[in-house]
C-alpha cells in the first residue's frame, strides 16, 4: 500500500550548514563568503554564535 504525499506547500523548509575546521583554516572567511552570496541572492538567513566562545 502506498500513501500519497500530502505535503503542505505553504510550509517553509530550511537547512543547517556547519563550517568546521582547525584554527586558522578559513572558517570565518568561508562564513563571510556564504553570507555575502546569500545576501546577493536575497535569501533569508540566520547566523548563531554561542554565548561562551572558547
Amino acid at each position: 500500500m502506498f500513501l500519497e504525499n500530502t505535503v503542505n506547500h505553504t510550509e517553509q523548509f530550511g537547512w543547517i550548514e556547519v563550517i568546521c575546521g582547525s584554527m586558522f583554516s578559513g572558517k570565518t572567511e568561508e562564513l563571510i563568503r556564504r553570507l555575502k552570496r546569500a545576501q546577493f541572492a536575497k535569501q533569508r538567513i540566520e547566523i548563531f554564535k554561542p554565548v561562551v566562545d572558547t
